[in-house]
């Protein structure tokens, strides 16, 4: 029956076979921290947070969304950083540089706010273990190539990727990241696949309640892998209340380590033999109905 369905022709072009990571078993590290108006504070801070991990037994670190900056339209502007500018013009995207190289271990590094042009962008950069800048993931078009996957197999995104977060519930919150950041142009395909996904966020007290678990639980569940979230810290007294809760969840969407919503750094494993276990057990990409839908892949097709 199964032959009918013409599960390869589900995807066009047809999906590139899902590699195997050099490492399968490594400690992940998730570093929530407390996100103040000092940048200068929140980068050595975020340096001890790391360091912290690794000495945990973390080999990758994930840091917060906006982790060097206030989640606000008045400090975005203020705390752009032009990362291709080199360290003085970037100071946080050179701590994350230095400590990679020096503690051999990849990092996966939140998100700041960058200046390029006249325009701010939300971006994630992530470092490899000789400090190099191997990705870097904005709330846009982003860069990338196959080394963003990385030795561990990584896929970065937002909780909206190319969609800025805009929310207005009367006597709740009212934030429009659209008001400052640029907004998005295209989304990412990674062709490797990926093993691990991960989301810097700062979901909010509202959202966070009711969404953050559960997206995080939905996409590990729906791909078969792990799903890495790593959010600021719960500061009451800040405009915008970030909700907490750093989680790391297992390919069938269970919870394998959380914090709650102070500051933690927390260090647990991911094993991809149990996604490949898992993915034999539970052959989901053997039942798609290719002849009924296609995912097409217009950039690979265009390439």
């Amino acid at each position: 029956m199964s032959s009918t369905w013409k599960c390869e022709e589900a995807r066009v072009p047809p999906a590139l076979q899902l590699l195997t990571p050099p490492i399968t078993k490594f400690k992940i590290g998730l570093c929530q921290m407390s996100v103040t108006p000092d940048k200068e504070r929140n980068i050595v801070h975020a340096r001890n947070a790391i360091m912290k991990a690794a000495e945990m037994g973390a080999k990758l670190v994930l840091l917060p969304e906006m982790w060097n900056s206030p989640y606000s339209h008045e400090s975005f502007p203020v705390y752009a950083e032009e990362i291709d500018a080199g360290s003085e013009a970037s100071p946080s995207t050179a701590m994350l540089s230095e400590v990679a190289r020096t503690l051999n271990i990849t990092i996966v590094g939140g998100s700041i706010p960058e200046r390029s042009g006249d325009k701010l962008y939300n971006t994630c950069c992530v470092f490899d273990t000789d400090g190099k800048l191997k990705a870097r993931h904005r709330k846009r078009n982003p860069l990338h190539d196959r080394s963003q996957t990385s030795n561990y197999g990584i896929f970065l995104m937002y909780n909206t990727l190319i969609h800025l977060f805009d929310i207005d519930i009367p006597g709740e919150i009212t934030f429009q990241e659209s008001k400052t950041l640029t907004a998005g142009e295209t989304p990412t395909i990674v062709d490797t696949g990926a093993h691990l996904i991960c989301y810097p966020g700062a979901f909010n007290m509202t959202t966070g309640q009711l969404l953050w678990e559960l997206c995080q639980r939905a996409r590990a569940a729906d791909n078969q892998l792990y799903v890495a979230t790593c959010s600021p810290a719960r500061d009451v007294a800040s405009v915008y209340v970030a909700w907490g809760h750093s989680t790391l969840v297992g390919p069938f969407g269970e919870i394998l380590a959380t914090t709650e919503h102070d500051e933690a750094v927390i260090v647990s494993e991911i094993d991809y033999s149990q996604v490949e276990l898992i993915r034999t057990n539970l052959p989901l990409q053997n039942q798609r109905r290719g002849d009924l839908y296609q995912l097409v892949d217009v950039q690979r097709l265009n390439c």
